[in-house]
């Protein structure tokens, strides 16, 4: 399991996440919470290459402002 990045803002029904890294998974790939529940997809890549950001969908079981500020994570293949 690698850490996704932090969930910084919800926008609409958006989860965007600032990457934990500059090599960020892609799109599509499920976003996982601490107790490894999928929380959502990855949707898009955006932002400068050297600091990307995440946008994430949410699952409808998910409330998004309880994500605000906590960390997500994805397994490699």
């Amino acid at each position: 399991m690698q850490r996704l990045g932090t969930v910084t803002r919800v926008t609409g029904s958006l989860l965007v996440l600032e990457s934990a890294t500059d090599d960020p998974p892609q799109i599509g790939t499920m976003a996982l919470d601490e107790t490894l529940e999928t929380v959502g997809r990855v949707v898009d890549v955006f932002g400068p290459v050297a600091a990307p950001y995440l946008a994430v969908t949410p699952d409808d079981s998910v409330r998004p402002a309880s994500l605000l500020q906590q960390p997500l994570y994805w397994r490699p293949d």
